[in-house]
């Protein structure tokens, strides 16, 4: 009787959203489900999805990782799977549908609103910034500048740190504007003159899309990525119910909540919500050239800081390898809070890999660990050919 007992308490903790508050450690961490693996895999992806599973649940079983990853190459999802807690309060534990804010990689999806527009001859990148905002007080910052982080603005997060502390304040895109022509903080750069990564880049590029559209930025970005791409779990922080089951609360690595503040609500930047899966079907919207051209990407996974050697930045892509047309990959990472994310692709193979946490942990970075099980898995000449 008192297995049986056991056993339905078990079962109940998993499944369900409760109130219970037991502390959370590697001992007593619950067990992930089994992987499921697709069936109608080749033995070679099947063992590339099994080697990824014991790579990742031997990260959350050592308490090193909280969250939800996704593996494609192909158009072909080769291993998907949450771990975790959504909301640890309420014994919560991730699943599919659980929505993680994106931090930075949010860039991704504001570079490509701004490069669809310039599709559209609506937008023109070489133009500078003043030319669609008359009052704008930086002089010689063109549209380019601020998708490449060449702009050498000052990052609003660190100037606006006062208002940003302000208790139960949600700072908008127009409220931010604002506040950079009442203060004008001092630019840290010349235009061009190095790669300096700022957030004050991105909210002024939701300002953009947002005067050229004629729309709210998060509704044109649903209206013109999520809903036609089918990413049902995305949206934006003014569009979510951050009380609902399926959003994700943030975490340090001691399990306490990570508070929100008023530059939560600045789009642009960060603060777009979404999930491994639906991140899989953007990227392959991107392979399938559905939302820009091929050409159009070419600028964007295009390097643009001499200056940097190792890695670059494009529009709105961080860059590695980027003179080697094998390896070329574009990516970017993101750290907010209590959030970190990994978004990459390899060009060549058609490679996705995401992940998602809402812990501040390093695993969701190490994505060089997936390079290496799918670069060195050995598989039949068959299967290696339907790669």
């Amino acid at each position: 009787m008192n297995r049986i007992f056991a056993l339905t308490i078990f079962i109940i903790m998993f499944l369900s959203c409760g109130n219970s508050t037991t502390n959370y450690n590697v001992k007593t961490a619950l067990k992930p489900k089994k992987a499921t693996i697709n069936a109608q895999l080749t033995p070679y992806k099947k063992a590339i999805a099994y080697q990824l599973d014991t790579l990742f649940t031997k990260m959350y079983t050592s308490g090193g990782f909280n969250g939800s990853v996704i593996v494609a190459k192909g158009g072909t999802v080769l291993y998907k799977k949450a771990f975790g807690y959504c909301n640890k309060e309420k014994n919560c534990m991730l699943n599919d549908s659980s929505m993680f804010q994106l931090a930075s990689v949010s860039k991704v999806i504001t570079a490509t609103s701004v490069l669809m527009l310039f599709e559209r001859e609506q937008v023109d990148i070489n133009k500078p910034f003043q030319f669609y905002f008359n009052d704008f007080p930086y002089e010689g910052i063109t549209v380019k500048q601020l998708l490449n982080h060449r702009s050498g603005l000052p990052n609003y997060i660190y100037f606006l740190n006062s208002e940003i502390a302000q208790p139960n304040y949600k700072m908008n895109n127009e409220e931010l504007y604002a506040y950079i022509l009442a203060k004008l903080p001092k630019a840290y750069l010349k235009p061009n003159t190095r790669f300096n990564y700022c957030n004050t880049n991105y909210a002024l590029l939701a300002l953009l899309v947002e005067k050229i559209s004629g729309k709210p930025f998060n509704q044109f970005v649903n209206q013109e990525i999520f809903k036609p791409l089918g990413m049902n779990h995305t949206n934006s922080i003014k569009d979510i119910d951050l009380n609902a089951t399926n959003i994700t609360k943030p975490y340090n690595l001691k399990w306490k909540p990570i508070e929100f503040d008023a530059s939560d609500y600045v789009l642009g930047d960060k603060s777009i919500y979404s999930t491994p899966y639906d991140l899989f079907l953007f990227s392959e919207a991107l392979y399938q050239n559905k939302l820009i051209k091929p050409e159009t990407q070419q600028l964007a996974y295009t390097a643009y800081s001499s200056e940097k050697k190792l890695s670059n930045y494009g529009l709105g892509w961080r860059i590695k390898n980027f003179n080697d047309s094998l390896t070329k990959e574009v990516f970017h990472n993101g750290w907010w809070h209590g959030y970190r994310s990994s978004f990459h692709r390899r060009l060549k193979d058609t490679l996705t890999v995401v992940i998602l946490s809402n812990q501040l942990n390093k695993a969701a970075y190490q994505t060089y660990k997936v390079y290496q099980i799918l670069d060195n898995t050995v598989g039949n000449t068959t299967d290696q050919e339907e790669e």
